[in-house]
């Protein structure tokens, strides 16, 4: 068994499924490759420039295994990897003795790395890599900043972008949308939290983390929404779902569809077919963030109208099947109320579809009578905390 004061050189790192594993080494292999094979071919086999420098393989660490972390973002690694060459250049050129000028390169570079927002630690390897790389890297004095930094940190960039894309993550990385009662100066959301209540901890902390704010509160929010599922009971999406259903075709107008929100004071409208299967739904902020409103009406926008071209093959024509969210949370009338609400918390619904094992129509829930059945059900069993789940906006 490992003693306590071992425990604190060993750092509580979470666990994550293999899959993340294999995803994060493959991208690192991919990101490196990529970035030797471009370099070498830039440069040729007959020079002496180097193609690939070894602070790459500590930035290869952020932006494949930790892309979330705020130092891992682009302008991280490209600010932080740019400025730390100038400045060890400068350092190599400016102090003969070569202890010295590391330790002032690196003491330099982060500094000025967190004034400008952009610390990336392995650039603190590329200010040392200007002063202790050789005859090579002095020789190019300057323009080491451009050739090999500027260069293998836009390549390892670029392949990261289009790596982490592909296979699922969002890169940049965009902190979870907070719910609409979650501003700083609005209700508490995650067990009394407010984004204020956040940044006073943060302040107080006073250390650079390797999570932003959002993030932060997303795992505050998501801890809370587990801890109200493990109080929870057993009432369904049947006993509290609504059996009066507005529901829309995919080839109703966008106009048509804000009205129908309107008129019935809702937030979300199923899509369904001839057969009453769930093709997807349509929210208010569907409506907004994915068309054009102006005097001539709803359009969609040019750059949404290309996309759904290339996918489709075809024009679209302006109608909710084209704005409508086809991933949302699926539920059941057997669905418990804690992992329903759970659900439309993750997918930032007020209101969703409860489809029978064929796909069709039988009723819409709220996430507030999920909510109200669930702290019903801890009142019952005599649970004395019941703080309501954050819910969504």
């Amino acid at each position: 068994m490992q003693s306590p004061f071992l425990r604190r050189f060993v750092p509580e790192l979470p666990s994550v499924s293999p899959r993340e594993r294999v995803r994060s080494a493959c991208g690192a292999m991919i990101g490196l490759f990529v970035t030797g094979l471009v370099a070498h071919l830039a440069v040729g086999s007959g020079t002496a420039l180097p193609t690939l420098i070894a602070p790459m393989g500590a930035s290869a660490v952020l932006l494949f295994a930790v892309p979330s972390s705020p130092l891992a973002q682009p302008w991280s690694i490209l600010g932080g990897n740019l400025v730390s060459a100038l400045v060890g250049v400068t350092a190599a050129a400016s102090i003969s003795d070569p202890i010295l000028a590391c330790a002032v390169a690196g003491s330099v570079a982060i500094a000025l790395m967190m004034l400008l927002g952009c610390l990336h630690p392995p650039s603190g390897a590329v200010a040392l890599t200007a002063v202790l790389g050789g005859p090579v890297i002095r020789e190019l004095g300057y323009g080491f900043v451009l050739w090999p930094v500027g260069v293998n940190s836009a390549l390892l960039l670029t392949t990261a972008l289009v790596f982490n894309n592909l296979t699922g993550r969002s890169y940049p990385h965009v902190a979870p949308k907070q719910p609409a009662n979650d501003a700083n100066a609005g209700p508490a959301s995650a067990g009394g939290l407010t984004a204020a209540d956040v940044d006073a901890a943060l302040s107080e902390v006073d250390e650079v983390l390797d999570i932003g704010r959002g993030d932060l509160q997303a795992i505050l929010r998501r801890a809370q929404i587990h801890a109200s599922l493990r109080r929870s009971g057993q009432t369904t999406c049947a006993a509290v779902m609504s059996l009066e259903v507005r529901a829309i075709a995919p080839e109703t107008s966008l106009r048509e569809a804000l009205d129908t929100l309107r008129r019935y004071r809702v937030t979300m409208l199923p899509v369904t077919d001839e057969n009453a299967r769930v093709l997807g739904v349509v929210t208010q902020t569907d409506l907004i963030d994915k068309a054009v409103w102006d005097k001539r009406g709803p359009r969609l926008a040019f750059d949404r109208r290309v996309r759904l071209t290339v996918e489709r093959g075809r024009a679209p024509h302006g109608s909710v099947a084209d704005v409508m969210t086809k991933h949302f949370a699926t539920l059941h009338p057997q669905t418990v109320a804690s992992e329903a609400a759970l659900e439309m918390t993750q997918a930032g619904l007020h209101h969703a579809p409860v489809i029978a094992a064929d796909g069709r129509l039988v009723g819409v829930v709220a996430q507030t009578d999920l909510v109200g059945a669930m702290l019903a059900d801890m009142a019952s069993r005599g649970d004395n905390d019941t703080t309501p789940l954050a819910v969504a906006g």
